[in-house]
């Protein structure tokens, strides 16, 4: 199948598609089915972590598709009780041999995990294992400006990108801005929010009715439009078709705004705040 998604490029060169397949949940033969048939349909993005532990049932998929190792994009996540530099490059190592791949194309450090005060290690050990040929490319996730900023005072390297929570009710726009600035990939986890209930918003739909597009496809065009990478998770084949085919339509500029509108000050699904928040 010819590329149907557009790509971007990242800050140290690796080509991504707009959009991926988030896995999260998605295990064992039905999750190994699910991540086939995107590969299928078109998806070449594909994010996993260390504790969705599925990186096994992802690197099945992978093994299973016709489509060549070389035109996928692979994403797992470093977990937070593995900072420390050597367990860091253990978790990396374990990462490939669960999922049997010789290497990934992108890993991130999933939380900054700040009260822990190791994620500049956990760092490190990122860059090394791009230097042993681990990894291709090197990001973080749920990180804020101030943690990066310091990645870069204590060791030059900056993310390639930062992974998230990015939708509609909680539009992230200065964050948004400020990855722009420093040329960092923005990625938006959990972009359709709690999908039951964004889909029922009056006004998306209404503009999902202008362009004979359904709620979902309007909110992922406007991740894409917004220069963020959403990575929508779904285990229907019908659906995934649906969330990849966002390319033959384009939001107004009034439409922009108003999903933009929609954020809340309050609108994390989980009140996750890295600042405080901490995972392992």
């Amino acid at each position: 199948m010819s590329k149907i998604v557009p790509e971007v490029t990242l800050n140290d060169g690796l080509t991504v598609p707009v959009i991926g397949l988030g896995t999260y949940k998605l295990r064992g033969f039905t999750g190994v089915h699910s991540i086939q048939s995107a590969i299928d349909g078109g998806y070449r993005l594909l994010d996993s972590a260390y504790n969705y532990e599925n990186e096994g049932t992802v690197g099945e998929a992978v093994r299973r598709s016709s489509v060549p190792r070389s035109e996928l994009r692979i994403t797992s996540k470093l977990p937070g009780r593995y900072h420390d530099y050597d367990n860091a490059v253990n978790a990396i190592e374990e990462s490939l041999y669960r999922a049997n791949l010789d290497y990934y194309d992108i890993y991130l450090i999933h939380w900054p995990n700040p009260k822990q005060e190791k994620y500049v290690e956990a760092w490190q050990a990122l860059i090394d294992a791009k230097k042993w040929g681990l990894i291709r490319s090197i990001g973080v996730s749920n990180f804020l400006p101030e943690h990066i900023e310091r990645l870069e005072k204590e060791t030059g390297v900056l993310p390639s990108m930062n992974q998230i929570e990015l939708h509609p009710y909680f539009n992230q726009e200065e964050q948004v801005k400020w990855h722009h600035e420093k040329r960092i990939q923005t990625e938006s986890w959990s972009p359709l929010y709690r999908s039951n209930e964004i889909m029922l918003n009056p006004m998306i739909q209404e503009i999902a009715k202008n362009h004979s597009k359904t709620p979902a496809q309007v909110i992922l065009r406007w991740h894409y439009q917004l220069g963020s990478i959403p990575i929508p998770k779904s285990s229907s084949t019908e659906r995934q078709t649906e969330n990849i085919s966002i390319f033959d339509f384009a939001l107004e500029d009034h439409e922009m705004k108003s999903i933009s509108d929609l954020t809340r000050a309050d609108g994390r699904m989980r009140n996750q705040d890295p600042a405080v928040y901490e995972e392992f």
